[in-house]
């Protein structure tokens, strides 16, 4: 089973490669057998058809030669005299008579012992023609007609040809034909393998410069395969008129992102300012204004917000996203997210203190917005009596940053897919908690447009752990 499983993983059982081998091998072998086949049946077609013609000539000379006997000596003594004539090394005679008497046989030699003979003439039905019979294996012609000598049927007469010697020769020959046709067929197969391999080549390269296509690359990259058959050639131009297509839609929605974030995010800032304005002089409110004008003025920061975020992808997309770089102390910047963060959630947040300082060099803001994000999504996504912890070391040339909670955890089927845009596990959860599905994809840009990368770990009921790591420099 673990052979079987190996070669599945190596060979692609639904691959168009191993389809065309098996399917051509498989032809040529048919076509390989029938030919063995068809040669095989020739061979012996001409080989016992010599024999069977030599026994007809002599069921048809042997009346003329004991008519001829009979004429010079007494009718017995003439018959065995013509069956002595006509046996040889490998050739028996005998004759019987109506009443299934043997009236003359020829000499028995080392060829052919009696117990032999007796078998052959044991035989009930020996066909008029000449037919191949195989006896302890020994193999012989036989051929049975009725003897008539002027006009007068004297008795049957039985003719075999003992044939072992050409047989075994012709069965060598066929066991070695197959054994050629079997190589044949595997050479054929092996060379079938690479032709098929050779001839998809271009096919699996225009596969391969497709996945590592990226969003950037849309309006830039041209595909191209060099030596490729016309079909090859055709396919890549219609992937390249695709490509375009793609580019020209993705910088159209790139910049309606863009143009209306930026022309919603100033009247929704004003709009927010003066629900602001009036909340801070509530006396004049009642109860139920003042809670609807609260609301409003959560949901206009939560918009904002929001605009923001895209405006931040929009410019990651188009390469207009800029970080400033700088070095700086990582324990400096992680205590004052946890002052910041146990203010602004009431939460308790944990800091593993490293004995020696992190320095890094990178965006001290953006890696703030960074890490501000997944504490505000640790803090969404776990009980409130649960702490937040926050870890980093340095490892060689890299410096690794945890954020951990003890929360619900993330099944295992939504962890590749978390930090897509706009994706959430549960819905009804991320209304509640005033989701967008945006912070995790801003955390993914922004971490990767510092050098480094982001990944998450989580167990159902266990929490969920997600690590940053950064170049030192």
């Amino acid at each position: 089973m673990n052979i079987i499983n190996v070669i599945g993983r190596k060979f692609d059982t639904f691959s168009l490669r191993l389809r065309l081998t098996i399917g051509i091998a498989v032809l040529s072998a048919l076509g390989n057998a029938g030919i063995a086949f068809w040669t095989t049946w020739k061979i012996q077609q001409l080989l016992i058809n010599s024999h069977k013609q030599n026994i007809e000539n002599l069921t048809v000379r042997f009346p003329q030669d004991v008519e001829l006997y009979s004429e010079m000596m007494l009718p017995e003594v003439g018959l065995q005299k013509a069956i002595n004539n006509l046996t040889t090394k490998n050739i028996f005679l005998w004759i019987k008579s109506p009443e299934e008497k043997l009236l003359a046989k020829s000499i028995i030699s080392d060829n052919l012992s009696n117990a032999r003979l007796s078998e052959l003439m044991s035989i009930a039905e020996m066909p008029i023609r000449p037919q191949v019979y195989q006896i302890n294996q020994r193999y012989f012609v036989l051929c049975s007609d009725l003897l008539r000598v002027r006009g007068k049927v004297l008795g049957k007469l039985f003719v075999v040809q003992d044939i072992t010697r050409e047989q075994t020769m012709f069965l060598a020959i066929v066991h070695s034909l197959r054994i050629a046709s079997f190589l044949i067929v595997i050479v054929i197969s092996v060379a079938i393998a690479f032709y098929v391999r050779r001839s998809l080549q271009p096919l699996c390269d225009l596969s391969q410069m497709t996945a590592v296509l990226s969003i950037v690359d849309l309006s830039k990259v041209q595909l191209s395969v060099d030596h490729a058959p016309s079909e090859v050639r055709e396919l890549a131009q219609t992937f390249n008129m695709m490509l375009s297509r793609l580019s020209q839609s993705w910088e159209q929605e790139r910049e309606f992102v863009s143009n209306v974030s930026h022309e919603l995010r100033t009247p929704l800032t004003i709009v927010y300012g003066y629900l602001q304005s009036v909340l801070r002089r509530q006396d004049n409110l009642t109860e139920v204004q003042q809670e609807a004008l609260e609301t409003a003025a959560s949901e206009a920061e939560r918009t904002i917000h929001l605009l923001e975020d895209l405006l931040d992808l929009a410019r990651a997309d188009s390469g207009h996203l800029h970080f400033n770089f700088g070095s700086f102390l990582l324990n400096d910047l992680l205590v004052e997210l946890v002052e910041m963060s146990e203010n602004y959630s009431g939460r308790e947040i944990k800091y593993l203190l490293n004995t020696e300082p992190l320095e890094l060099k990178a965006d001290y803001n953006r890696l703030k917005q960074v890490l501000l994000n997944l504490i505000d999504n640790a803090v969404k996504y776990s009980e409130p009596n649960t702490p937040i912890l926050l870890n980093a070391n340095k490892q060689e040339q890299e410096v690794m940053i945890e954020v951990c909670d003890q929360g619900y955890g993330i099944p295992l089927q939504h962890q590749s897919r978390i930090f897509e845009r706009f994706y959430r596990i549960d819905e009804s959860r991320n209304q509640a908690t005033g989701g967008t599905g945006l912070g995790l994809s801003i955390v993914k840009t922004l971490v990767e447009g510092m050098g480094g990368k982001v990944s998450v770990r989580s167990r159902l009921g266990e929490g969920s752990i997600f690590t940053v790591i950064l170049p030192v420099k």
